[in-house]
């Protein structure tokens, strides 16, 4: 848990969902939805590189939201192979934005979040209101069918990633055109590398700002 996070819950589709909120100092000038890594392999909203992505987002005056997939922690229901994951994201979107109405919306995710938020943005795009951009850390090509995304995504990975490979990664965006940044020694959890996450989400967010 980061150290100002605000525990909330919210009904999605099959249930319970365990939120948490982390807001920034002043008045937010977006709002950020973290997903994590895969519910049946330890992954939760408090996930190390999860909470990094949160903390990112705060530092760049965006009030943040993550919550569990289903089954994880107190959210309730069963894994459903990606699919309800993005519905229950699709909840906390809508709820987020009823809460902060006017505010763009990034999406971010690590490992098999990225999938969650790269199928959530083909949805908003499909019913007109895409997310402002996305980051993605340890994006899971290979692993799941990984959907077209915006050019302006950020994607950042592991040089020595053996969960999801660089190559698999290069394969995905290659035709997307979309450059990955690439940390140096980092494993897929970016072991003693978080910070770099940190800062390259600050650094690259900002040219734009």
């Amino acid at each position: 848990m980061n150290k100002h996070s605000q525990k909330f819950y919210l009904t999605g589709h099959a249930g319970k969902m365990e939120c948490m909120l982390d807001e920034p100092e002043g008045p937010p000038r977006g709002i950020a939805l973290v997903a994590h890594p895969h519910p049946l392999y330890g992954g939760t909203m408090e996930n190390k590189v999860a909470q990094t992505l949160a903390r990112a987002f705060v530092g760049l005056g965006y009030v943040t939201a993550r919550f569990n997939f289903r089954g994880v922690g107190e959210s309730e229901g069963a894994y459903d192979d990606g699919r309800g994951e993005v519905d229950d994201m699709q909840v906390m979107y809508a709820h987020m934005v009823e809460q902060y109405p006017g505010l763009p919306v990034a999406l971010t995710g690590f490992s098999f979040g990225t999938f969650v938020q790269a199928q959530l943005q083909q949805r908003l795009e499909a019913q007109g209101h895409p997310a402002e951009r996305l980051v993605l850390v340890g994006t899971a090509a290979g692993k799941w069918p990984m959907p077209a995304v915006p050019a302006d995504t950020i994607l950042i990975h592991g040089e020595l990633d053996d969960t999801i490979t660089l190559q698999q990664v290069f394969d995905w965006a290659r035709p997307l055109d979309i450059p990955v940044t690439v940390i140096p020694g980092a494993d897929h959890f970016f072991h003693r590398r978080l910070v770099h996450i940190k800062n390259l989400v600050a650094q690259m967010w900002r040219r734009d700002i």
